[in-house]
C-alpha cells in the first residue's frame, strides 16, 4: 500500500473505532501510531509518539485551559448567571417576547466569562426556563430559546473551541478570542430577530394560548448596579485586559479566575469541600482536553506524512468545485457529525486534513476557524447527539417537557445559526477586523 492508500484507512478506522464506542483521543493514537509504523517503521512511530507528546503539550500556552475552566466552574457556582438574567429581564420587561431576548443577551454575557456552552445550558435551563414558563411562554419556545443561546457560550470568548482551534490551526489565541466578538454579537442579534419573527408571526409558538403573564419581580436600579456588578467587573479584567494589552490569554485566565474566586467568597457560595471539588472536576476537562490536543496532533503529523490532505486539496482545489465549493463541502460535513459526535472531537477529526486545504484556497484561518465553531455548535442543537438539549432536559428534571420538544423549539434557533453563517461568508470581515487590529 501506498502511503496516501494507508492515510485513507487510517480515518476510515478512526470513524469505524469512533462508532464502535472507543475513545476518541485513544482511537487517534492507535490509528496514527499503526499508520505510522506501516508507512515507515516501529521504531519511527514510537519516537514520533514520544516527540509529538512533547511538542504539542510542553507551551506556557497550554496553562489557559484549567484557568478558564476553573473560571467558569467558579462562576457558575457563584450563581452570577441568576443575577445576569435577573438584570436582563428588567431590562427587557415591556418588550413582546421580551423574555426571549433578555435569555438571549443575558447568556451573551455569561457566555463571556464561562466558555463553555453546557454551562450556559445547565444555569439558564435552572433559571429562565421556570420563569418564563411563568410568564406564559411555552415549554417549547422557553427551552429553546435556552438551548439556542447556550451555543454563544463557544463563540464568544474565552471559549474552549476556539482554544482549541488556535492550537491545531496554529493560530493566536489572542487573536481568535477577538475573532468571535463580531459574530458572537451577530449570532445573539439574528436570535433576537428570530424570536421577535416567532412571536409576531407565529405567537402560538411563543406563548401558551389564553395565558396571563405574571408580574414581574420589582428590582431597583441600585439591585440592577448591584447585580450586574460582579459581572462587568470580571468582563472587565479577562476581556478588557486582553483586548488592552494588559494581560496575554494565559494571565488573562488567571486573573479571570482570581476575580471569579473573590466572587464566589464574596456571596458565600463556596464551601471548602466545594472548593476541592471543583478543582478535581477543572483537572479532569484539561487532561481530556490535553490528551485529545496531542493526538490530534499525532493525527495531523501521520496524515502530513501520508500526503493525504496535499492530494486532497489538489483535487479539490482544481476540480469543479473550487474553494467555496469546499467550503460548502466541508461545513455539511460538520453539521452531519455532529448528529452523531461531541464538538471537540470533531474538529480533531477533521481539522487535520480540513486545514491545509483551507490554506491552499487562501482563505483566512481566522474566519475559517470562525466557521468551524459555529458550525461545530449546529450539532448541539441537532438529534440525536444535542448535548446542549440533553443537558436542558437532565438540568430541568420536568416531566412535561420531553427531549422531543425541546429538538422542535430549538429548530428556529438552527435556522438563525445557517443565516449567520451566511452573513460571515458575505461578510467575512465581521469576523476578521478585530482580530486583524
Amino acid at each position: 500500500m501506498t502511503p496516501l492508500d494507508i492515510g485513507i484507512v487510517a480515518i476510515v478506522a478512526l470513524l469505524v473505532l469512533i462508532l464502535l464506542g472507543m475513545q476518541i483521543g485513544i482511537a487517534m493514537l492507535a490509528v496514527s501510531l499503526a499508520a505510522v509504523a506501516s508507512i515507515r517503521n516501529e521504531t519511527v512511530a514510537l519516537r514520533m509518539i514520544g516527540s509529538v507528546a512533547n511538542d504539542s503539550l510542553n507551551s506556557y500556552l497550554f496553562a489557559v485551559v484549567p484557568l478558564f475552566v476553573l473560571m467558569g466552574l467558579l462562576v457558575t457556582q457563584s450563581g452570577v448567571g441568576k443575577d445576569t438574567f435577573a438584570v436582563f429581564e428588567r431590562l427587557m420587561r415591556r418588550v413582546r417576547a421580551g423574555l426571549g431576548v433578555a435569555t438571549v443577551f443575558a447568556n451573551a454575557v455569561f457566555a463571556a466569562i464561562t466558555g463553555v456552552s453546557i454551562a450556559s445550558a445547565t444555569v439558564f435551563s435552572r433559571v429562565a426556563v421556570p420563569e418564563m414558563r411563568r410568564h406564559g411562554y411555552t415549554g417549547k419556545f422557553a427551552t429553546g430559546v435556552v438551548a439556542g443561546s447556550s451555543v454563544l457560550g463557544m463563540l464568544i470568548p474565552p471559549s474552549l473551541l476556539m482554544i482549541v482551534y488556535a492550537v491545531l490551526a496554529e493560530e493566536s489565541v489572542g487573536r481568535m478570542f477577538l475573532a468571535g466578538v463580531g459574530p458572537g454579537l451577530l449570532l445573539a442579534l439574528v436570535f433576537s430577530a428570530t424570536i421577535f419573527l416567532l412571536a409576531w408571526r407565529q405567537p402560538g409558538f411563543v406563548f401558551e394560548p389564553d395565558a396571563r403573564a405574571a408580574a414581574s419581580a420589582h428590582i431597583s436600579g441600585l439591585d440592577i448596579m448591584r447585580k450586574s456588578t460582579p459581572i462587568i467587573a470580571l468582563v472587565l479584567v479577562v476581556l478588557g485586559g486582553l483586548y488592552g494589552g494588559i494581560f496575554n490569554p494565559t494571565e488573562a485566565g488567571a486573573a479571570g479566575a482570581a476575580g471569579a474566586l473573590i466572587i464566589a467568597l464574596m456571596r458565600r457560595s463556596l464551601t471548602l469541600p466545594r472548593f476541592w471539588h471543583l478543582m478535581v472536576e477543572a483537572g479532569r476537562i484539561t487532561v481530556s482536553v490535553l490528551f485529545l490536543i496531542m493526538a490530534a496532533t499525532f493525527f495531523s503529523r501521520m496524515l502530513a506524512m501520508s500526503g493525504l490532505p496535499r492530494q486532497l486539496a489538489d483535487l479539490l482545489l482544481s476540480g469543479p468545485i473550487g474553494p467555496y465549493g469546499f467550503l460548502l463541502l466541508y461545513l455539511a460535513l460538520i453539521i452531519v457529525l455532529g448528529f452523531i459526535i461531541d464538538s471537540i472531537s470533531i474538529m480533531l477529526i477533521v481539522l487535520p486534513i480540513a486545514l491545509p486545504v483551507a490554506e491552499a484556497a487562501g482563505f483566512d484561518l481566522i474566519w475559517f476557524g470562525v466557521m468551524t465553531v459555529i458550525a461545530v455548535e449546529i450539532g448541539l442543537l441537532t438529534p440525536p447527539f444535542g448535548l446542549s438539549v440533553y443537558t436542558i432536559k437532565t438540568a430541568l428534571q420536568d416531566e412535561t417537557i420531553p427531549v422531543g420538544t425541546i429538538f422542535r423549539g430549538a429548530l428556529p434557533f438552527v435556522g438563525a445559526m445557517f443565516v449567520a453563517l451566511a452573513i460571515l461568508v458575505m461578510f467575512p470581515g465581521i469576523a476578521t477586523w478585530l482580530a486583524r487590529l
